[in-house]
């Protein structure tokens, strides 16, 4: 089984970012620690600060058979890109919207997603664990651990 992890803008600077909101732990230590958990599942992490680039990986990975699914963290284009949304929409495989922070406790701009409405679900504001607890609903979703 395979999962593709997908950050949008900035998040290639977790641990060094912001870390009062987004905690110290850079993406590669939450990647580690998915791998650990999920050894049986092939977990494939990709990174752009590019709006296309994101729509571009998306197509990619989103017609694969192999992939059981997309854990997409889509940062500031959550709440801006209908181009990422349609990218979404588009696709067959299973896309699940994460944040590490709570979006709704973060200011007005924050608290509208263009990819709630197309995504299998929103995990929110439980730190890194949030990446988990998408990996764990994929896994499950597939039958397999």
């Amino acid at each position: 089984m395979k999962i593709l992890i997908l950050n949008g803008p900035n998040l290639n600077l977790l641990g060094r970012r912001q870390p009062e909101i987004y905690g110290s732990a850079t993406m590669d230590d939450t990647l580690a620690a998915l791998r650990r958990a999920y050894p049986g599942v092939e977990l494939e992490l990709r990174q752009s600060n590019s709006e296309g680039v994101l729509v571009d990986i998306i197509q990619e990975y989103g017609f694969d058979a192999a992939v059981a699914g997309i854990v997409l963290n889509a940062g500031g284009y959550t709440h801006t890109s209908v181009a990422v949304a349609d990218a979404v929409a588009a696709v067959e495989v299973p896309v699940v919207e994460v944040h590490i922070s709570n979006p709704q406790a973060r200011g007005e701009m924050r608290r509208r997603s263009l990819l709630a409405g197309v995504c299998a679900g929103t995990i929110a504001g439980f730190g890194r664990e949030s990446y988990r607890l998408a990996v764990d609903y994929l896994v499950n979703l597939n039958g397999a651990r």
